[in-house]
């Protein structure tokens, strides 16, 4: 018997078929299947009294499979991988956080959340459960030297943002070392989300990101689908895939005016800007919600798409590429603009293919990572779009990419408006099964999008795993800071705009 059973994004499995080596050869499959390509897409921890049962999901882009394997650990203690596969390294401390698993040997033991672990009587980190978890209370990482100083920066900071402190260690302005601290506002979703699905699930998953509600309530909408053995219709699959395009669209644009301003070029910035309330303004359209909320349920959608609203988004995206052209022109047309954005901030690729970087920040660095071509779902099983990548790995490169996805978006929507399907928008959804494992992939704008749901014998959620593309990039960010000016750091940060809260879990 295999010690990795593979399947197909979008897919539920009855989790006793899941293989379940012993900790020895977990570990050996896992470093096996890294060394072969493959990379960890999910990886948690799921308490069962004074043991842990760990899942690891991983994917091969190749083979356009996923592969899933579970052990138990035992002793409260478990070998940590984190130096040989940095890919690792958050995974195993935020199992280490939730569980109360202690990662031996992990070369960045640090909290991830501050938050008391799922399990009430054990804490991996040393502290007894009676304690007090100070949010942001740790030790930071220092660079040793008379002239080297640190900067401090967050977790308030002069904006209304969430919270995220940022230590930089530099020798006057070169940026030798920076780390970042989140998890000030731990909302404790994954916690809550155990024994649902609940009348208020899909609700919380639209806020999970507030800029991702599509990407994220996608992918629930997929789970649940899976667990229940049912299909949504092609209408239903188009309007999906509209208004995903729709969500990166705006958010593209709006990424695309603030790295203008951040380099101090106006026009750009103020023509995006509006651009972005435009693109806002098509989900609107959709569902009365500029930022998709109540468009999608397990099934299909709530509201249908008539021909007479299919017939103002095309004349409204024509409108948006003409004028988003013009914007974005002018930004490679002026050479101060790209003396700024060339060489700032770059992640090498093989940095990037380390830290298993996702999402325009991964193809800008050269990795060519899409779930829209690798693990297809929805209509993307049906149509494709082609994958941009970059090569530099700068903040040049993630602009450049994002102006190419906005095209290949535009170009999409354009076309599943013209050539809408008919039949209904839903399907009814049964009761879910029990004691099964599903999986659901999707490509929010920021990157990959990964929901894993188990069920117990009562068909209730036994563990819900939610992992945004934010969680795999931070350290990406971090990354690109080494050996720039300091004063690159919100150029850098924009180039990537990260989310907090939808690491903040």
């Amino acid at each position: 018997m295999s010690d990795l059973l593979t399947f197909y994004n979008g897919s539920a499995l009855p989790i006793g078929d899941i293989p379940a080596p012993g900790p020895d050869q977990f570990l050996q499959t896992l470093g096996d299947h890294l060394d072969r390509g493959w990379r960890v897409i999910s990886y948690f921890g799921v308490p069962e009294g004074d043991k842990t049962a760990l899942f690891c999901l991983l994917a091969a882009r190749s083979e356009g499979q996923l592969g899933m394997m579970q052990t138990l650990a035992t002793h409260g203690h478990f070998p940590s991988l984190s130096r040989h596969y940095p890919q690792l390294q958050l995974f195993e401390r935020e199992i280490a956080e939730q569980c109360g698993l202690v990662m031996d040997d992990h070369p960045w033991y640090k909290p991830v959340r501050f938050h008391h672990a799922f399990v009430p009587d054990r804490d991996g980190w040393g502290r007894s459960s009676s304690e007090q978890i100070r949010v942001g209370v740790m030790d930071f990482y220092q660079v040793a030297g008379e002239e080297v100083h640190e900067v401090a920066v967050g977790p308030v900071h002069a904006g209304i943002i969430e919270p995220g402190h940022f230590r930089f260690q530099c020798h006057g302005e070169q940026v030798f070392h920076l780390e970042i601290s989140l998890g000030y506002q731990h909302r404790g979703i994954e916690q809550m989300l155990i024994g649902g699905p609940h009348p208020r699930s899909l609700f919380q998953m639209e806020t999970i990101a507030g800029d991702t509600t599509i990407g994220h309530g996608q992918a629930y909408c997929m789970v649940m689908e899976a667990l229940a053995g049912v299909r949504p219709t092609a209408a239903a699959q188009a309007l999906r895939g509209i208004a995903l395009e729709l969500e990166r669209l705006a958010n593209h644009t709006g990424d695309l005016g603030a790295i203008a301003g951040d380099v101090g070029y106006l026009p750009t910035a103020s023509f995006c800007g509006r651009i972005r309330g435009d693109f806002l303004n098509m989900s609107a359209v959709l569902c009365g919600s500029r930022f998709g909320r109540g468009l999608l349920c397990p099934g299909g959608t709530i509201f249908d798409l008539d021909k007479e609203l299919r017939s103002g988004l095309l004349k409204s995206l024509d409108t948006a590429r003409s004028e988003l052209t013009t914007a974005i022109d002018l930004l490679w047309s002026t050479p101060s603009v790209m003396g700024r954005l060339e060489g700032t901030g770059a992640v090498p690729h093989e940095f990037a293919a380390e830290l298993g970087l996702v999402g325009p920040a991964a193809r800008a660095s050269g990795l060519k990572r899409d779930v829209r071509q690798d693990f297809p779902f929805g209509i993307f099983r049906m149509v494709h779009i082609p994958v941009v990548t970059g090569y530099h790995g700068d903040v040049c490169a993630r602009t450049v990419i994002r102006w190419q996805e906005a095209q290949k978006s535009l170009d999409f929507a354009t076309e599943q408006l013209r050539q809408f399907p008919g039949g209904g928008h839903r399907v009814a959804v049964p009761a879910i099964g029990a004691n099964r494992c599903a999986v659901a992939l999707t490509e929010g704008w920021r990157g990959e999008i990964c929901h894993v749901a188990l069920t117990d014998a009562n068909s209730r959620f036994r563990r819900y795993k939610i992992t945004d593309p934010s969680f795999h990039n931070w350290q990406g960010l971090a990354m690109a800071l080494r050996g720039q000016q300091i004063s690159d750091f919100p150029l850098c940060n924009k180039s990537f705009n990260l989310s907090y809260c939808g690491f903040d879990l």
